[in-house]
């Protein structure tokens, strides 16, 4: 049974769930419980066997292995990756693109298992392929965006996918026999690295990436001069106090606030 490598993701500000992103987790979770009330005698046929796949025509493998998991943790890792880049990649992008995105990676991801070993008969599980496509994908859209390694160091996210890429070649040399779906990782990145260079999706999404961006801009700005407003409102105030009771009125909180800003302006 192929299970995952783990890495941890997290933001300052948690992101809402979007559309696609709610129902999928919703089925992901759904399923895995069915799954070890009953199903789990099921996983040669729901699960992506290679040998079942390409030699008795269990095509829909290809789509139902996206959906099962060998362990709480490795549903819990895939879904948070899942909730945390798929909802804004979904934000950015709309939620059929994201939905197609999604799917084209984790199918493809299969794809690439498959290839590899076609004689293999040992059922592969997981979410993960279309996982490390959603890596790929925020790590292209938002390059320079932190996120926490394991909660303890920050690193950009175009930094992160390729350490993830990185770290799963390494893991493929070093522990070939590992019941973890490498290539299918590694598929996953590879795919929708390729995709979102040469994607139909064309111009559409770079318009609205770019727009995107330039929304990011210019909320920021918008940000900036509020507090630059709220700084002046409060210089006004404190400026105001000393004018009507005396500069030994002020707090000392107050004489270091005028004084930071003081210092700032000259």
């Amino acid at each position: 049974m192929r299970q995952t490598a783990y890495y941890t993701y997290t933001r300052s500000a948690v992101p809402s769930t979007t559309k696609v992103v709610r129902w999928l987790l919703i089925l992901n979770i759904t399923i895995f419980v069915l799954q070890h009330l009953f199903l789990n005698r099921h996983l040669n046929v729901l699960g992506l066997v290679p040998s079942a796949f390409l030699g008795r025509g269990f095509i829909w493998q290809i789509v139902t292995y996206m959906f099962f998991h060998g362990s709480i943790l490795h549903i819990l890792f895939n879904m948070l990756f899942l909730w945390m880049m798929g909802s804004e990649i979904e934000r950015l992008w709309g939620s059929r693109e994201f939905l197609k995105y999604y799917m084209v990676t984790g199918v493809g991801a299969g794809r690439v298992n498959v290839l590899v070993q076609p004689g293999s008969s040992v059922p592969t599980i997981g979410a993960s392929g279309a996982i490390f496509g959603l890596i790929i994908a925020f790590a292209m859209a938002f390059p320079d965006r932190e996120i926490l390694l394991y909660f303890l160091i920050k690193i950009k996210a175009k930094y992160f996918a390729v350490l993830v890429g990185l770290l799963e070649l390494l893991a493929l040399f070093l522990m070939p026999s590992a019941p973890i779906a490498r290539f299918a990782h590694l598929g996953g990145l590879v795919i929708g690295y390729v995709y979102l260079r040469r994607q139909r999706l064309g111009r559409p999404l770079k318009a609205r990436l770019a727009m995107w961006q330039r929304d990011l801009a210019e909320a920021a700005e918008r940000r900036e001069e509020e507090r630059r407003a709220d700084i002046q409102a409060e210089v006004d105030r404190i400026l105001d106090k000393i004018n009507k009771q005396g500069i030994s009125s002020l707090s000392d909180r107050e004489r270091k606030f005028l004084e930071d800003q003081s210092g700032k302006r000259s």
